[in-house]
């Protein structure tokens, strides 16, 4: 698989550019960091049994690594390090895994894959900068975050469906594929000739539902989120960001090309604007 695509998804980096230059810079670091424990298993994507010992024997190096060149930054915003575990416990799932037996699986991947990421997005946005330094949240960063990372995973995997099946990727959970009835040649013949079967569909419509609920409790703690309001705008253009590809997903009558679900630079910064415009908090 490919994990964690949040990591190399721009839209995390647009919303992190309405920080404050100290504050993005420190989102830059982490994420690079992370990037570095991603592309390791991204790069070593077929193996034998003895590179999969080897990928793991340097995804624990990584961890070392990463903990002390982070040490500074961490210190100074006080993020806490078990984001990086979680990303490296996840990418090791990849190395002994090809996809997700159950959806309950790809949940607990998600821990690591997304949530984790998000974290500490969603702390560098709640930290309070005081005269003394910065001041940790006052809440639950990690419960804060799951809703709106997994909202974010899941409209992901619907659109990048078709990209992900052409470089032999496949995201959907297997007990899904059967509840649906869908197999994977299916999703590589739908992939190839951009034309939906009625059981694709099926598939969609289930994922579809899926990703409105997190979506709906992204939005219920959007709405109670007590933190500054620049970063709060942040957060807002993140999902709004999202948003508007889940818009574009049309699971009656749409054929899940990427040319469907994939806004035009134009219209991203428009949603940009039209968000920023409407803020209010």
């Amino acid at each position: 698989m490919n994990p964690a695509n949040s990591l190399k998804n721009p839209i995390l980096d647009i919303a992190a550019r309405y920080w404050e230059d100290e504050r993005y810079a420190a989102f830059r670091a982490c994420y690079k960091s992370m990037r570095v424990i991603d592309d390791l298993i991204d790069e070593n994507r077929e193996l034998s049994e003895a590179d999969k010992e080897e990928i793991i024997s340097k995804l624990y190096e990584l961890q070392v690594t990463m903990e002390k060149e982070l040490a500074e930054t961490r210190s100074k915003f006080k993020i806490p390090y078990w984001p990086w575990e979680k990303l490296a416990n996840a990418m090791i799932y990849d190395v002994d895994h090809n996809g997700f037996k159950t959806f309950k699986s790809f949940l607990d991947y998600c821990e690591g894959a997304a949530i984790a990421p998000a974290s500490v997005f969603m702390h560098l946005c709640s930290i309070a900068k005081k005269d003394n330094g910065y001041e940790k949240p006052g809440f639950d960063v990690r419960e804060a975050a799951r809703p709106l990372a997994i909202f974010c995973y899941l409209v992901h995997i619907m659109r990048d469906f078709e990209k992900d099946q052409k470089s032999n990727l496949n995201y959907f959970a297997d007990d899904i594929l059967e509840e649906t009835g869908v197999d994977k040649d299916t999703l590589k013949q739908v992939a190839e000739e951009g034309k939906a079967t009625t059981q694709f569909r099926n598939l969609m419509k289930k994922y579809y539902s899926i990703a409105a609920d997190y979506k709906n409790k992204s939005r219920q703690m959007l709405d109670r989120l007590d933190i500054e309001p620049r970063y709060l705008l942040s957060l807002e253009i993140l999902y709004s960001l999202y948003m508007q590809v889940f818009e574009r997903i049309d699971v009656a009558n749409g054929n899940f090309t990427a040319k469907e679900l994939n806004p035009s630079t134009d219209e991203i910064k428009e949603r940009i604007n039209s968000t920023i415009s409407t803020f209010s908090r």
